[in-house]
C-alpha cells in the first residue's frame, strides 16, 4: 500500500485520519502559503529545493511536507532521526539516487532534524548537492543551533507558527464532520483554547470528548474531562486566561512577590504552557525593568532554557524563582517608552536623511561628493567621546530615552547627562 492510500481504519489517531490530500484544504501558514508567498511559489512553480520547516508541535510540519510532495509527484520517504542512523541513512540514499537516474525525484522528510548529530547531518550533504533528494527536515529547536552550517546554506528555512484559534476551531469543525457528531461552536472553541495552537492536542481532545459523549452530539462535560481542570480555570471565551497573564504581569510590575507566586500557580495548575509563561517573564523584564537591572533578561533567559531543558515539574521552580527575582528587581520602562517614541516619529514624519557624516564612502567618488565628511572617530579623542551631531537634521535637541534614577539605571542616567554637558561645553568652546 502507498503512503497516500486510506487503509479505511478508524484505528488511527484522529490527527493522522484527518491530514488533508489537497494543498487548499491546508489550514494554517499564510504568511508562508497564501497566494504569491514565497513557498507557495516554490511548490506551484515546481522549483522545489531542500527546506527547513521550523515550528511547535502540531502546526502542521508532516502534513505540509507531504502534501508538497504530492503536489511536484514526488516520491515521498518519511525518516525518523529518533529511530534512524547513518547507516539507514546510506541505505535510502541509495534507492534516491537509483529513483533519480530513472527521472524520480524523492522527497526525503527528516522528523527532528534536530536530534541527528553533526556526522549523520554531514551525510545528507552529498546527496542534496547531487539533487539526488530534496530534502524536507522539521524541527521544533532554531536551526541556527540544531542544524549544521553546510545544510542550512542549502536549504530555505520556513518558520511556521502556532495555529490560531480560529483556524484550530476550523480543523475541529471538520474532524466532527468526519466524526459524524455535532458540536457547539463553543465548545470547540474551548478546546482550541486548551490547544495551544497545536492541532494534535487539539484532534486528541475531540477523539476523546466525543467517545465520551456518545449519542451523537459533543457534551460539555465531556469536554471538561477530556481537558481536566483547564476548562474550570480558564473560561469559554478564553477571558481568563488573559485574566490570570494580567495578574501575573501586574504583580510582578508592582513588586509583589507573593500575588505573583499565587497568580503563577494558578496558571501552573490550569495547565498553561509552561514557555509561554517563561516568554512573558521576558517580556516583563524587558518592559518593566530593563536598564535599571540589566540582569533581569539574563535571569528571564536563563529561566526559558530551564524550563526547555527540565521540563514539567522541575522548570515550574524555574519560573517561580524568576518571578520572585523580577518582583524584587527595580523597575524603569524608560527604554520601552524610548522606543515607542523613537517610532512614533519615525511613523509619523518623512524618513530623515542620513547626515553626510555618518556615511560610508567605500568609492573614491562617494569621497568627492561628501560622503564620510566630518566623521570623527571617538576612539581617537582621549575621552572616548565626540561632538560630532548624529541626529538628522532639524532633530538635534531631540531627546527619546529618559532614564530614571533607580537601580543600575541611575548610572546610566549620570553617565548620559555627563556626556551631554561634556559636548555642550566642547561645543560652546568652539572645539
Amino acid at each position: 500500500m502507498g503512503l497516500f492510500e486510506n487503509d479505511g481504519g478508524g484505528a488511527r489517531p484522529l490527527a493522522e485520519r484527518m491530514r488533508p490530500e489537497r494543498l487548499e484544504d491546508y489550514v494554517g501558514q499564510e504568511h508562508i502559503l497564501g497566494p504569491g508567498k514565497p513557498l507557495r511559489v516554490q511548490i506551484e512553480k515546481d522549483r522545489l529545493t531542500s527546506i527547513i520547516l521550523w515550528g511547535p508541535p502540531g502546526v502542521g510540519k508532516t502534513t505540509l511536507a507531504t502534501l508538497v510532495a504530492r503536489q511536484t509527484k514526488s516520491s515521498f520517504v518519511p525518516f525518523s532521526a529518533v529511530l534512524s542512523g547513518i547507516k539507514e541513512i546510506k541505505e535510502v540514499m541509495a534507492k534516491a539516487e537509483r529513483m533519480r537516474q530513472m527521472g524520480l525525484r524523492t522527497v526525503l522528510f527528516v522528523d527532528e532534524i534536530h536530534r541527528f548529530n553533526k556526522a549523520q547531518q554531514d551525510a545528507f550533504l552529498p546527496y542534496v548537492e547531487r539533487g539526488d533528494i530534496v530534502l524536507i527536515g522539521a524541527t521544533t529547536e532554531n536551526p541556527s543551533f540544531e542544524v549544521i552550517s553546510a545544510l542550512l546554506s542549502r536549504s530555505k528555512v520556513y518558520a511556521l507558527r502556532p495555529l490560531s484559534e480560529e483556524e484550530i476551531v476550523v480543523l475541529l469543525g471538520r474532524a466532527a464532520g468526519s466524526l459524524g457528531v455535532e458540536a457547539d461552536g463553543e465548545l470547540l472553541r474551548q478546546i482550541a483554547i486548551y490547544s495551544g495552537g497545536d492541532a494534535r492536542t487539539a484532534y486528541n481532545v475531540l477523539e476523546i470528548a466525543t467517545a465520551a459523549s456518545g449519542q451523537g452530539r459533543l457534551d460539555e462535560a465531556a469536554v471538561e474531562s477530556a481537558i481536566e481542570r483547564k476548562t474550570l480555570l480558564y473560561d469559554k471565551s478564553g477571558e481568563e486566561h488573559f485574566n490570570l497573564v494580567s495578574a501575573l504581569h501586574k504583580s510582578v510590575r508592582s513588586s509583589r512577590p507573593d500575588a505573583a507566586l499565587y497568580w503563577l500557580a494558578r496558571m501552573l495548575e490550569a495547565g498553561e504552557d509552561r514557555m509561554y509563561i517563561a516568554r512573558r517573564l521576558l517580556r516583563m523584564a524587558v518592559e518593566d525593568i530593563g536598564l535599571a537591572d540589566p540582569r533581569a533578561v539574563e535571569q528571564a533567559i536563563a529561566c526559558m532554557k530551564a524550563v526547555h531543558f527540565l521540563g514539567v515539574p522541575e522548570g515550574d521552580q524555574a519560573l517561580a524563582q524568576t518571578a520572585i527575582y523580577l518582583c524584587a528587581a527595580p523597575k524603569s520602562d524608560a527604554a520601552y517608552q524610548a522606543l515607542n517614541a523613537a517610532r512614533e516619529v519615525v511613523r509619523s514624519r518623512p524618513p530623515a536623511a542620513v547626515p553626510m557624516q555618518l556615511r560610508n564612502a567605500p568609492t573614491r567618488a562617494m569621497k568627492q561628493w561628501g560622503y564620510g565628511g566630518g566623521y570623527e572617530h571617538a576612539h581617537l579623542n582621549e575621552e572616548g567621546l565626540t561632538t560630532m551631531e548624529c541626529m538628522p537634521e532639524g532633530m538635534e535637541e531631540t531627546v527619546f530615552y529618559k532614564p530614571l534614577a533607580r537601580g543600575f539605571e541611575a548610572r546610566v542616567k549620570d553617565r548620559l547627562e555627563g556626556i551631554r554637558e561634556w559636548i555642550r561645553k566642547r561645543r560652546e568652546a568652539g572645539r
